[in-house]
């Protein structure tokens, strides 16, 4: 996986953000809707997420993979459930039950209203929206560096869950220094498990 020069990295992250977000929201609403089921079971049914006590998932917005199914599944199977919200340049996890009120950021994601802030270091699995991955685990999100700052807070072991369509997952990812790759991408298709990155 090849680095991009600081100087080029912000204008290829940007053609490839505008380019698949694009495709993505092409997508039919009832396609979307179908795919979102798919890579809910999918997700739902890994080792990972079965064994989690305490996760980090999101509440999607826009043409994102539509995140209810999963957090209908992670709840009604007796897990802490935490959304992120936006404090400053970091994303802190609060606790989250179905049913309670979010408020809408002004980039249009939804965070809760209420609900008990954790730590980073109670999680034990986090599942990662983004815009663009690759196989390599590389990401593109939407440009504010939250989750770059965030997975490297958490415990040793604990694994970074990314769910896509498809069509999100392209050939190469641009990267820079402090870009934090995911550990597996999954989506209505498949479940890309990502090698550790070697010294």
């Amino acid at each position: 996986m090849s680095v991009v020069p600081s100087h080029r990295l912000k204008q290829a992250k940007r053609a490839l953000r505008g380019e698949v977000l694009a495709v993505r929201d092409a997508l039919p609403p009832e396609e979307r809707g179908r795919r979102s089921v798919a890579i809910a079971e999918r997700l739902l049914d890994l080792p990972e997420a079965r064994a989690a006590s305490v996760v980090l998932a999101f509440s999607s917005f826009g043409s994102e993979v539509d995140t209810a199914r999963i957090l209908q599944g992670l709840q009604g199977d007796g897990r802490t459930v935490a959304l992120p919200r936006v404090q400053g340049q970091d994303v802190v996890p609060v606790t989250y039950a179905l049913g309670d009120d979010l408020t809408e950021t002004r980039f249009g994601a939804h965070e809760p209203a209420a609900g008990r802030a954790l730590t980073p270091a109670e999680l034990d699995l986090v599942i990662v929206p983004g815009v663009a991955f690759d196989r390599r685990g590389a990401r593109v999100g939407y440009g504010g560096g939250f989750y770059d700052r965030l997975l490297p807070s958490l415990r040793p072991g604990v694994r970074a869950i990314a769910v896509a369509f498809e069509l999100q997952v392209v050939e190469e990812v641009p990267v820079g220094g402090m870009d934090r790759r995911v550990d597996a991408i999954v989506t209505e298709r498949a479940t890309y498990l990502v090698a550790p990155e070697t010294a």
